[in-house]
């Protein structure tokens, strides 16, 4: 039935885990064992495929958006055009995920895309209206208005 024998080292710890869990489940560790390596195999298999299905989406999604998000002259103006084509930018981690706006699916990190969110801060000038992630060393100094008053002044007289 089977071709080819493996032989593993297991700590005991481990072996009497998996001794308990065949006799929990009334079937042998070799069963147990076969089953784990199957569901590997096939999980391996679903992540090769999501990734290429994942590459042609990126793909379809740049040549799609990257004139709308090239052409955009603010946050505001961004927001806009993405929402006319379906599609929303929502701060995911320290950059940007694409969503379809209307179910509210992620669909890549607009780095993926080629816009990273670096990119949209230096370009604007401001780091996103909401986003957690200020990027305040890509706008340069503060202006004296915007600076924290961490300090007292004090004069001759």
């Amino acid at each position: 039935m089977f071709g080819e024998s493996l032989t593993i080292r297991l700590a005991p710890r481990d072996l009497a885990a998996l001794h308990d869990l065949a006799a929990a489940q009334d079937r042998s560790i070799d069963q147990i064992i076969r089953g784990l390596i199957a569901r590997e195999i096939k999980r391996a298999d679903n992540v090769k495929s999501r990734q290429g299905a994942d590459v042609r989406r990126v793909a379809r999604l740049r040549r799609l958006l990257a004139p709308t998000m090239a052409e955009a002259a603010g946050w505001r103006d961004l927001r806009d055009r993405l929402r006319a084509a379906g599609f929303e930018l929502r701060p995911a981690g320290g950059g940007l995920a694409l969503h379809r706006l209307t179910t509210g699916d992620r669909l890549c990190k607009s780095s993926e895309i080629g816009f990273a969110y670096s990119r949209f801060v230096k370009r604007f000038g401001a780091p996103m209206p909401g986003h957690p992630r200020k990027m305040r060393h890509l706008l340069g100094p503060a202006a004296p208005e915007e600076m924290d008053d961490d300090f007292d002044l004090i004069e001759e007289i």
